[in-house]
């Protein structure tokens, strides 16, 4: 797509990713769509994957820290008795074994154990870095390393679907859970390995898949000029934070990278100061009871 159209000042776009395209990928066609620079995404989908990307543009790119940490709703679809080397459909496959004899209750009983906080191993082909490349990158250069596990939470998952050898999950979840990984770890414990073969992400915080806009949409809006109408409002995209708005003098100090005197509130509590006029302008976390608010992220 060679798109070229008048900048938009920011925003976040709530994108459906498409089937085989890298999340970086759907970020230069919007990157070329806006002639932003400054466009970037709050929380990476594997090219097998489709569903809610979270698409920052211009001084949204500075929310993306924030963006990331609401939960994740997926729909996995995991094919039993077939393990790969990626624990997904795009992964050469290391191991096969009859799954014909595996049964709805023994997959129902086997996801118990992935309830509540979880210890997970990142996948070899990850986007974690050690010593400055990419865990996938050391992969294909047939270099395994030591993954530490961390602790993920699982708020919920079931079965939606049953179609041996293939067993569909709604997973809810924490930020930085490897759907992947579960997978893998499902097929483990049910003794006959497993790979995942589709994923859609449902939700990534308030963003829904029901309210996405497809990648072509958005680039037809952009040559049209009407992309605005896909922005995301920003009391929306941070429903977790308080917006305080400032009047002139007090806007001018958040831009400076000054505290200002707002309403009082619990030390440490964040929220997003905005100008009189709606605008954006900064992070800003309480520093004293009596309401001192400092600057930590300037977006204006």
């Amino acid at each position: 797509m060679d798109l070229e159209q008048p900048q938009l000042a920011g925003g976040i776009f709530n994108v459906n990713k498409p089937r085989g395209m890298t999340s970086h990928a759907v970020v230069n066609v919007v990157r070329r769509a806006s002639g932003q620079k400054r466009v970037g995404h709050a929380g990476a989908l594997d090219p097998l994957a489709t569903g809610v990307l979270i698409v920052c543009l211009g001084w949204a790119t500075r929310l993306s820290e924030y963006l990331m940490a609401g939960d994740k709703r997926y729909r996995a679809v995991v094919h039993l008795g077939v393990s790969t080397d990626t624990y997904d459909a795009d992964g050469k496959v290391t191991a096969t074994a009859d799954a014909a004899g595996i049964t709805l209750a023994q997959v129902a009983a086997a996801l118990q154990a992935f309830h509540g906080p979880i210890e997970q191993t990142p996948p070899m082909y990850a986007a974690l870095k050690r010593g400055g490349k990419p865990l996938y990158r050391l992969a294909r250069q047939g270099k395994m390393v030591e993954r530490a596990s961390r602790t993920v939470y699982i708020h919920e998952v079931s079965i939606t679907d049953w179609a041996p050898p293939f067993v569909t999950l709604d997973i809810l979840c924490s930020k930085g859970t490897y759907i992947r990984a579960l997978a893998h770890d499902l097929g483990e414990a049910l003794g006959c390995g497993a790979h995942l073969a589709a994923l859609t992400r449902l939700a990534s915080g308030p963003f829904r898949l029901e309210q996405a806009v497809s990648l072509d949409d958005l680039a037809v809006a952009f040559r049209e000029g009407r992309a605005a109408m896909f922005l995301y409002p920003l009391a929306e995209a941070l429903a977790d934070f308080d917006m305080i708005a400032m009047d002139g003098a007090a806007a001018g100090r958040i831009r400076s990278g000054q505290a200002v005197q707002g309403p009082a509130a619990q030390p440490g509590a964040l929220a997003m100061a905005v100008s009189p006029a709606g605008e954006p302008l900064a992070v800003v976390r309480c520093e004293s009871p009596d309401g001192r608010w400092q600057p930590i992220k300037v977006l204006a």
